[in-house]
């Protein structure tokens, strides 16, 4: 092992302020003290260290609970450290198995570019790019060919990878495990070395992984890397970790006013966890925050600046503004400055046909129970009677508190 990271460095208050910074928010950093001397380490000689962070594109965007390790990198960038931003279009092609039950479909070529096309674009609007490197596994990967696979399995044992919980579960339960998932973590602990990383983030499902990279630099006489986790962000619906197939999420390239309105729908418990995770005031400023609301100020002031916060970050601060006015107007019962604008024919036309023909309902059966619910408005009056029909003109026409169409009906 590389022998320059067991050399003592004087550890300052700016090294264990960046320990700090380090740990906030984090579930674990390991191991923290080696964590300190790397600081301590990067202070005394001026040379950044190289922190990794490796993505699969296996959809073509990025929501918010992505952005919480993002958001630690760019912590750990503004002290001044390389941090490398890995897309992995060659562990793609194999699945992560982490946190799966089953056997995850491998994603094709073109599915991993296009996807790939769009995450750093993305990722860009919470790091600088221009202090990012970007880098794509199959650099180091590809040319490592059958004989160097081999070579690198040959650095872990079965009994060790059968540890993992998720293959360990399959086992027992007699689900299948495919050999090629045993590559997954081999080839990500891989990027590790290939990187000379002195750092990996990653979820809290990620931590096996994350470990692997430090085996095998080990293996390859090279200094461990330490790992740091972030914990899981639970989504909209204060229970699930934040995903699309759940639909509790918030895209990042999701428009201003929708991604204001998602902020305020969660819950003033779990407010404070997003805080913590997604915010870029300091704990302190958090803390005197969160002491004002438990003496009293209204919750919601505060979430008002946690969503204003996290859609100027990925709009600007005219937009958040905007979108803080357009909710205003909606809980008014008043009408967005922008909604759509839709043509339909023939006059006169059931209530809940139009809303189906709008877009607005999915069915007319849906569109009927809105209106039983008292749920559909037009022109700012509630529709009660299922049997209304609308004669030709304009009408401004809206389902929830979130829906709205102009409808010009002839």
């Amino acid at each position: 092992m590389n022998q320059e990271l067991v050399t003592n460095f004087p550890v300052t208050d700016r090294a264990r302020e960046a320990l700090a910074v380090s740990l906030r928010g984090c579930e674990e950093l390991i191991p923290q003290d080696e964590w300190l001397k790397k600081l301590a380490r990067s202070e005394a000689t001026g040379v950044p260290l190289r922190i990794k962070l490796g993505l699969d594109p296996t959809a073509p965007d990025i929501h918010v609970g992505h952005t919480v390790v993002l958001n630690k990198m760019r912590q750990l960038q503004d002290l001044g450290h390389t941090v490398i931003f890995l897309i992995g279009d060659f562990t793609s092609l194999i699945g992560d198995p982490s946190g799966r039950n089953n056997t995850r479909p491998p994603l094709t070529p073109e599915q991993i570019k296009a996807n790939a096309d769009t995450y750093y674009r993305q990722a860009s609007l919470v790091l600088d790019p221009a202090r990012t490197e970007i880098r794509y596994n199959s650099e180091w990967s590809d040319p490592l060919g059958a004989r160097g696979m081999i070579e690198l399995a040959a650095r872990y044992t079965v009994a060790r990878m059968m540890e993992r919980n998720d293959f360990h579960d399959r086992f027992k339960a007699g689900t299948p495990i495919s050999v090629h998932e045993f590559l997954y973590p081999l080839m990500q602990g891989y990027d590790s070395v290939a990187l000379k990383s002195d750092l990996e983030l990653g979820g809290t499902d990620q931590k096996f992984n994350l470990l692997m990279g430090r085996h095998l630099q080990v293996e390859y006489g090279q200094e461990p890397q330490c790992i740091l986790t972030m914990p899981l962000l639970e989504g909209l619906d204060g229970v699930e970790k934040m995903s699309k197939s759940k639909n509790n999420y918030i895209g990042i390239s999701e428009d201003a006013n929708t991604m204001f309105a998602k902020v305020l729908s969660i819950s003033d418990v779990l407010m404070w966890k997003w805080f913590t995770l997604l915010s870029f005031r300091t704990e302190a400023e958090i803390a005197a925050l969160k002491k004002e609301v438990e003496g009293g100020r209204n919750p919601k002031d505060a979430k008002v600046a946690l969503a204003k916060e996290i859609t100027a970050r990925f709009h600007s601060a005219a937009a958040a503004d905007a979108a803080e006015q357009d909710f205003i107007n909606r809980s008014k019962g008043g009408v967005p400055d922008e909604i759509p604008e839709i043509a339909l024919s023939g006059a006169p036309l059931g209530m809940a046909a139009l809303l189906k023909m709008a877009g607005l309902a999915a069915s007319t059966g849906e569109g009927n129970r809105l209106i039983e619910g008292g749920g559909v408005r037009v022109d700012s009056s509630v529709v009660s009677d299922k049997a209304l029909k609308l004669d030709a003109g304009i009408y401004v026409v809206q389902v929830g508190k979130r829906k709205f169409a102009r409808v010009t009906l002839s």
